[in-house]
């Protein structure tokens, strides 16, 4: 049991918090999952209620912790080649036919713990090998951009991974480090995982031949679906292409880009 209980009244600012913040919808449903999150950083903070912590975010005296508070409400899970559809895709249609010397560039906007950017990275260099590629991670929440930078995982978490990009592209550990693995320093060195907050203006990261946006618009209503996704896509070079979870849609969210097939969209 928690020792702190959380009111309707309390809940409802860090609804609003996290909504004016990141563009989150948490349903009332979320109420446990924020009651737990946060409890410990009441503790911590020794503040004696949810309602005092709230107070002390909204202070503006502490910005470090509200980005505290920020990751420990919007991490979401992740996995290893989640939707393959969507990497065949990328095997298939937009790799074997990419011929240019020039710098292939892959954003993972919602990057979380690295897990789809590392999948995108044995991707490219399987197919690429030295051509000139790279991969931005983008993330609101620092914490777990700190795990994906590590680019080390629990050893349950290679389950997906294709059976020769493991043995290719990951190094199983042994003695202390044992029952995890970890990314090979090559394709590390090829991500960038650096913070950003897709409601906010974003910070100058360039073009993209690919752009990754998935399992992130749930949480929006549909007017923060419209604005990210046009802040999102005006990165997008023309002819380059722009995937989605398969749970989303851009219907009524963007009629600038052409579908290419299911959840995956191209810029004309």
């Amino acid at each position: 049991m928690h020792r702190f209980s959380i009111t309707d009244q309390e809940f409802l600012q860090f609804q609003r918090m996290i909504y004016d913040i990141a563009g989150i919808k948490l349903s009332d449903s979320k109420k446990p999952l924020v009651t737990g999150r946060l409890a410990k950083r009441i503790s911590v903070r020794g503040v004696s209620s949810y309602g005092e912590y709230f107070s002390l975010l909204a202070s503006g005296q502490d910005p470090g912790e509200v980005q505290v508070a920020v990751d420990l409400l919007t991490t979401n899970e992740t996995f290893f080649f989640r939707e393959p559809k969507h990497f065949d895709f990328l095997s298939d249609h937009v790799l074997s036919g990419h011929s240019s010397a020039d710098n292939f560039r892959v954003w993972s906007a919602a990057a979380s713990s690295g897990q789809e950017a590392y999948s995108i990275a044995m991707t490219l260099k399987d197919k690429l090998g030295y051509r000139p590629w790279e991969i931005v991670g983008t993330d609101i929440s620092t914490r777990v951009l700190e795990r994906a930078r590590a680019g080390h995982y629990a050893l349950e978490q290679a389950q997906n991974i294709p059976k020769n990009y493991l043995s290719k592209f990951c190094l199983k550990g042994v003695g202390p480090q044992a029952g995890t693995f970890l990314v090979e320093r090559s394709l590390r060195d090829r991500v960038k995982f650096i913070h950003a907050n897709l409601n906010r203006e974003l910070p100058r990261i360039g073009e993209f031949d690919l752009i990754f946006l998935r399992n992130v618009m749930i949480y929006f209503d549909v007017q923060t679906k419209r604005d990210v996704v046009k802040r999102v896509v005006s990165l997008l070079k023309r002819g380059g292409y722009f995937f989605i979870g398969h749970s989303e849609s851009l219907n009524g969210i963007n009629d600038s880009l052409e579908i290419a097939a299911t959840s995956i969209y191209r810029n004309p």
